[in-house]
């Protein structure tokens, strides 16, 4: 009689392609693995229950190979986000993270501050310690600097991580790497900006594919297919994504948004209405900052799109 050898254990998702799943355990072993048949849209209202970061419960069956995802352990946080059409179901991107990395660009592709501004106000929200990698330095004149310089400035002042990096110099690239070790890191942004090349320039042995920038439309091709987890041989992950094009806010009410950023919220308590919107109110603290130019102007046209409701994110490019 043939023995089967049934084992049980805890691992993380480190690849999630809506219906096969790949598990890390803590000796670095990896399985594939489906998911048990209960879960499925389990209350749940993402497009997938399971996410890359999930801690999950595995039972394995060393003669038939493979696993199945018995138990999936409450997320700790998660990077959440809405397709702009509103009839589009939400997505978590990633879970259990510790830091999200936004990669910009100022062209090829360009980057809007309101999708910036939009991602910020989400990993704000979910705990998520949040920094920006000013990317592609090497293709800009002195006058570009200057300007990204101006908006580097005024995210540092409001308590985010800035690095300006390069993969042709190489600059920033030891920056990143003391940034990312011994961490869960989550790394966004459009398609193009050079998520996938930064990753590589970091650790060349992992196999990501490079994509080209579109010359026509100045966007990126899509290369990465799935968000996947990659573990760093110096210990940590770092959570590659698909490119984003637009970042849908999910279910903030209007009088909260104002919590998430940072420099509008310690100005809270001076306006003359505790639920003040920062909109249409009299006495608004909030509105006196942006007239005196202690608020950017820019961003304050960011936080009146998203309450609003508007689905573009219509705002300032880099």
């Amino acid at each position: 009689m043939n023995h089967i050898c049934i084992m049980e254990k805890d691992g993380w998702v480190i690849r999630s392609t809506g219906s096969h799943y790949t598990v890390i355990f803590t000796d670095g072993s990896v399985i594939e693995c489906r998911l048990k048949g209960k879960f499925r849209m389990k209350d749940l209202k993402n497009t997938n229950p399971v996410v890359v970061g999930d801690k999950v419960h595995v039972v394995t069956d060393e003669k038939h190979g493979g696993g199945i995802i018995t138990e999936i352990y409450p997320r700790l946080n998660y990077i959440i986000r809405r397709a702009t059409k509103s009839s589009s179901p939400i997505s978590i991107l990633a879970a259990n993270i510790d830091q999200a990395l936004l990669v910009v660009t100022l062209f090829q592709p360009p980057t809007s501050t309101g999708f910036i501004d939009r991602f910020l106000l989400t990993a704000e929200a979910y705990g998520i310690p949040a920094h920006l990698i000013f990317n592609k330095i090497d293709l800009y004149s002195e006058e570009d600097l200057l300007l990204l310089h101006t908006y580097s400035e005024y995210y540092s002042k409001c308590g985010y991580g800035i690095i300006f990096s390069s993969v042709k110099t190489h600059q920033g690239l030891k920056e990143l790497s003391e940034l990312i070790y011994g961490k869960t890191s989550l790394l966004i942004g459009h398609s193009g900006v050079g998520k996938s090349a930064i990753i590589h320039a970091i650790e060349p042995t992992f196999n990501i594919k490079i994509g080209e920038i579109s010359t026509y439309h100045q966007k990126g091709k899509h290369t990465t297919t799935f968000a996947q987890m990659y573990p760093l041989p110096q210990g940590g992950f770092i959570v590659d994504t698909p490119g984003i094009k637009e970042f849908g806010i999910v279910d903030f009410k209007k009088e909260e948004v104002g919590l998430f950023f940072p420099e509008m919220q310690k100005l809270l308590h001076q306006c003359q209405y505790y639920n003040c919107t920062h909109d249409h109110e009299p006495g608004c603290a909030v509105k006196r900052a942006v007239e005196n130019g202690d608020i950017a102007s820019w961003r304050y046209h960011n936080y009146l799109s998203v309450i609003h409701g508007d689905e573009i994110e219509n705002s300032y490019e880099l």
